[in-house]
């Protein structure tokens, strides 16, 4: 089995916050693969890892970086593949707006998607979405995906319905 999705990290300290993008991607079935790979440390390791991606058949990756976050800018200026940045608030960060506007902003012709500080599980429901685009069957799940939290705020409203206070007024439907 070829992995579909990547998912990298400038370091293993980022794990913490990637391992999101796994667990959705596992329970969703999508095979993927994980990396370590700093652009700083290893830049040529990055250049080749980036360069090959889409010769292996993976169609998206997942790249999260704290501080300077260049790994995710580095891997779309390379890659015909789509990139999804995910911001990490790590220990060398500024609050993690270093990281945010740095996957951020850009320049044109080098995009990289961009997804919360720290939303790695966004990050991979974000590559599910492409991937639904040309499959059927993940589309399929995508839509189930997106059922399901509605669900899921039709019992929070039913929950808080049953709620009582004296002066709680029915809530409008």
């Amino acid at each position: 089995m070829n992995p579909l999705v990547s998912i990298i990290m400038g370091s293993t300290s980022d794990m913490g916050v990637m391992k999101q993008a796994a667990e959705f991607l596992n329970e969703m079935e999508i095979p993927f693969e994980i990396n370590a790979l700093s652009a700083h440390r290893v830049p040529q390791q990055v250049m080749e890892f980036a360069g090959n991606a889409a010769s292996r058949g993976v169609k998206v990756i997942i790249a999260g970086a704290g501080g300077a976050a260049h790994l995710p800018g580095v891997i779309a200026a390379i890659t015909p593949l789509p990139v999804i940045g995910v911001p990490v608030n790590s220990s060398n960060s500024i609050d993690g707006w270093d990281s945010v506007l740095s996957i951020l902003q850009m320049p044109a012709g080098i995009p990289v998607a961009t997804v919360a500080l720290d939303g790695a599980k966004n990050a991979a429901i974000l590559a599910l979405q492409i991937l639904a685009t040309g499959d059927p069957a993940k589309m399929e799940q995508m839509v189930k995906f997106k059922r399901d939290l509605a669900k899921k705020i039709v019992k929070a409203n039913e929950e808080l319905d049953a709620i009582t206070y004296n002066f709680k007024v029915p809530r409008t439907k």
